[in-house]
């Protein structure tokens, strides 16, 4: 299935593994890559350095192409945006802000740069800065979200700009991918079903825990202070909730999920961590490998697209 993003990213498939921060890390990035999608490495809060070693440990496991999610909010996000250039990354995407200061620098290397968007707006802004693809993202995606869905969303973008789009959030299976085309996308990115992939190193609990997610698991942390966060329930979430109705300060609810993320991801501790998933948990059943994954939904997405 060849669109304008997989001959821009020289991959086999338009799917794209999101950058989430504690999972995004060599190993899910290459085994995405050596399927025939792209595989990113998160750049999340890590150092320059941190994320020097997760490249070239990457590029032990494959030679296909991979990326770095950029978090612009990071403290090292001058550093990690070096760091790419440094070691000869050909695709960067970026969150959590408007990534001008670097795109000269990233332009210059050759660096194929995507950034994510929550509003028309905001792509149209990131088109004219230099982006060469936008990812249209809809609440429907774990992590950090905005407030339009991907249903609406996705179309809107397409029609707003001229370079491709990427459809992410509420995508789990071939009918997801199907559907985003429909709207005008040409790739999708997909967070929540890789991270119950064997090649995940997320902890089992946080793995099991999305397994035996149902439809309506997941719930909306942060809405009163303008930084909402999908997550799947537990012990925290309710606790958080509870001294956001309260009027707790930013402060003293993120003193809350301090470090809450790793605790999930790495300890395994899904009552008092942060399990980051989006509202298509309930429909991830089971463990698989990410060829397994890519194949089973490419296959079923050409067959409703009927290009099989």
């Amino acid at each position: 299935m060849k669109t304008r993003i997989t001959e821009l990213l020289g991959i086999e498939y338009p799917i794209i593994q999101g950058g989430m921060a504690w999972v995004a890390e060599h190993n899910l990035a290459a085994a995405v890559s050596e399927a025939g999608g792209l595989g990113l490495i998160g750049g999340a809060n890590a150092p320059g350095e941190v994320v020097r070693e997760e490249i070239r440990k990457a590029r032990e496991l494959t030679k296909k192409p991979f990326g770095v999610n950029v978090m612009l909010m990071s403290p090292y996000a001058d550093e990690v945006a070096r760091v790419v250039v440094e070691e000869g990354v050909k695709v960067v995407t970026t969150g959590a802000g408007i990534p001008g200061k670097y795109m000269g620098m990233w332009k210059e290397a050759g660096i194929c740069v995507m950034t994510v968007v929550a509003s028309v707006a905001q792509a149209r802004l990131m088109e004219k800065g230099g982006a060469d693809a936008v990812i249209a993202e809809g609440m429907e995606s774990g992590g950090h979200i905005g407030e339009e869905t991907t249903m609406t969303l996705v179309p809107q973008v397409v029609d707003a700009v001229s370079v491709p789009v990427v459809a992410a959030g509420g995508i789990a299976d071939g009918r997801g991918i199907a559907a985003a085309f429909m709207l005008g996308a040409e790739a999708v990115q997909m967070g929540t079903r890789f991270v119950v992939a064997k090649e995940s190193i997320v902890h089992p609990n946080y793995k099991n825990r999305v397994i035996r997610a149902k439809d309506i698991d997941s719930t909306v942390t942060g809405l009163s202070h303008g930084h909402p966060i999908r997550c799947l329930r537990n012990k925290m979430t309710r606790e958080y909730l509870k001294l956001e109705k309260e009027g707790k300060s930013f402060e003293e609810l993120e003193y809350l999920t301090l470090g809450a993320l790793r605790r999930a991801v790495q300890d395994g501790d899904v009552d008092n961590g942060t399990v980051m998933a989006g509202q298509i948990a309930g429909m991830v059943s089971k463990e698989q490998t990410c060829r397994e994954m890519i194949e089973e939904m490419m296959a079923q997405a050409e067959q409703l697209l009927g290009r099989k």
